[in-house]
Order: structure tokens, then C-alpha cells, then sequence
């Protein structure tokens, strides 16, 4: 029976408009273009490891709108399994994007069908949870649902891959549920209470101990371009570099690596080659535009790696 990723999360739609910076407080600035895209982060997730080949079943909620009927679709085109996906009676998430020529972005979410994603919705699919290999899941729904998904899989001892963003103080009781804790550096300053938003290459070190003292058996810090840091649990410290690559737009490289991430580790890669696999994902997905648009498939990842042969394994 082949291995089985679960992502309960968020499930949203990107209103994308692209300026030439990201505009000042009170500032009105002319759009270069506007699409919509599908996105959410859980859903990004979702659809990142399916199109590297990964069974995935998606469990969230959707409004009674037609951007409800659009996201479902799009979900079960990339092959992620929406049996767990209803309809509530309000709004589908929506995303509000700008993206600046560079890449760089600013997101504003509005939760709608996300916020009643609630634990009591997570019991009616207790058996999904349980048949799965691993779990991720975001902050984009209540935290505690979350929290009650961390004593699940805890108690059933699937591992549990937490991406805590957006930013919000996280309760002992979740971390210690947690398998693989991935915030990038302003969610890893805001779990650490540090006015900056940038995380030193003298501190990463530091950083992900404290964050490992907190209950989490792993810690991977997404640092942006310059790569990521893992500190594991067997007591490996490792540094991987990102790829260099033209970027067009951020938006959801995080979920690309997070997504590609939970699928190495399913397959049974060591850590450190899964992050290798997952940077080059999330590099693919820097160079196009929109969230789950830019998510690559498994033969244009390894074409990727083809061309910078030595520098890593593919998965």
C-alpha cells in the first residue's frame, strides 16, 4: 500500500496584483497586472507534493461560492484527494497579494470557510489521520485545532510536520507534538520574541537549540535565498545553501519546500537530502508566477538538478 501524506489546512484563493515595489503606508500605487491563482497555504502544500507524485489526501473546508467550486477542482487536477474537503455556508479564504518586480511580497488573508476548520470537523476524519504516513499542517486555521491535531498524531505516533506561519505564539502542548517544526526567519524571530526579522548565520545554530528545547524532536529554519538550517534529532547540525535562480515572484516557496520536504521524508531520505530535493523545488517555483501555478512536477525537478549535476542527489 503506497505511503500516504495528509494536510489539513487552508484553502484559499490569491487575488495577485504585481507593482514595481511594494507601496508605503497610505500610498496608492498602479498595478503592472493582476491574476487570480489558487492558494492557501495548506492547499499550496498539498498540491506541491502531489505533483512530485506523492499520494495526498487534503482535509479543510471550502464556502458555498464559486470560488469554492474553482479550488476543489484545481485541487483534484494536481491529484490531491478531496473526499475530506466540504462546503460551509460563507466565504472561500481569499488572499490578497502584491508582489513587487523583484519577487518580494505582502499578503493580507481573509480566513472565510478556513476559520471553521475546527477539531470536532478533525474528529469525523479521525481514520484518515490514522491511515496516513505523515501530517502536515499550517497556522492559516484555529490553533486549536492545530493543538488538537498534535495530541492525534502524537497518540497514534505519525510524525507531524508543523509550518507555524502566519507568526503566532505556540502552546508547549503543540510543540511537543510536533516531529519537524519549519518557520522561515520572521515567523522564527516571532516564536523567540526578537524585534528583528532576520535570523544571523552566527545564530542559526543557537536559534534552532532553543527552539528544539521547546518540544519539537526537529527543527528546519527556511532562511530565504541563502538556503536552510536543520538540527536533528540524532544531533546533526547541517547548513544546505539555496539555489541561485532568477526570482519573479515568493509567493508559496515556502509551501514548495514544505510540500517537497513531507514527500522525501515519506519515501524514508535522510533529512538533509529531503531539504537538498525540497530547495531545488522551491527554487523551480520562485521563477513563475502564482502559488500552486508554480509548483513543479518530479521530471522538471530532477531536469533542474540534471543541469547542476554534483551539487545534489535527486530524490
Amino acid at each position: 500500500m503506497k505511503k500516504r501524506l495528509v494536510v489539513v489546512g487552508s484553502i484559499n484563493l490569491d487575488l495577485v496584483s504585481v507593482a514595481p515595489r511594494i507601496p508605503l503606508q497610505g500610498e496608492t500605487l498602479i498595478a503592472t497586472s493582476f491574476g487570480t491563482f489558487p492558494g492557501g497555504k495548506g492547499a499550496n502544500q498539498a498540491v506541491a507534493a502531489a505533483r512530485l507524485g506523492t499520494a495526498v489526501s487534503m482535509i479543510g473546508r471550502l464556502g458555498n461560492d464559486a470560488f469554492g467550486n474553482e479550488l476543489r477542482a484545481n485541487l483534484q487536477s494536481a491529484g490531491v484527494d478531496t473526499g475530506a474537503v466540504d462546503v460551509v455556508s460563507t466565504s472561500s479564504g481569499i488572499a490578497q497579494i502584491i508582489t513587487e518586480e523583484k519577487g518580494e511580497n505582502v499578503i493580507v488573508v481573509a480566513p472565510g470557510a478556513n476559520a471553521q476548520l475546527t477539531f470536532s470537523y478533525l474528529e469525523k476524519h479521525l481514520a484518515l489521520i490514522r491511515s496516513s504516513s505523515i501530517v502536515l499542517t499550517q497556522l492559516e486555521i484555529p490553533l486549536e485545532t492545530v493543538d488538537y491535531l498534535a495530541a492525534v498524531t502524537r497518540k497514534e505516533n505519525i510524525p507531524l510536520v508543523l509550518d507555524p506561519a502566519p507568526a503566532q505564539p505556540l502552546p508547549s502542548s503543540l510543540l511537543k507534538g510536533v516531529e519537524w517544526l519549519t518557520p522561515n526567519e520572521s515567523e522564527t524571530c516571532s516564536l523567540l520574541g526578537l524585534e528583528s526579522q532576520d535570523v544571523p548565520a552566527d545564530a542559526m545554530k543557537e536559534i534552532a537549540e532553543i527552539l528544539l528545547q521547546r518540544g519539537s524532536r526537529n527543527v528546519l529554519l527556511k532562511l530565504g535565498k541563502r538556503g536552510c538550517y536543520l538540527a536533528l534529532a540524532d544531533g546533526r547540525r547541517v547548513f544546505v545553501p539555496a539555489y541561485t535562480v532568477r526570482a519573479i515572484d515568493s509567493t508559496a516557496a515556502g509551501d514548495a519546500f514544505n510540500g517537497a520536504f513531507a514527500s522525501a521524508l515519506l519515501e524514508g531520505h535522510d533529512p538533509v537530502r529531503c531539504a537538498m530535493w525540497a530547495s531545488a523545488v522551491a527554487a523551480i517555483s520562485v521563477t513563475r508566477q502564482g502559488a500552486q501555478p508554480s509548483m513543479p512536477t518530479q521530471a522538471e525537478v530532477r531536469a533542474f538538478l540534471k543541469e547542476r549535476e554534483g551539487t545534489v542527489q535527486p530524490v
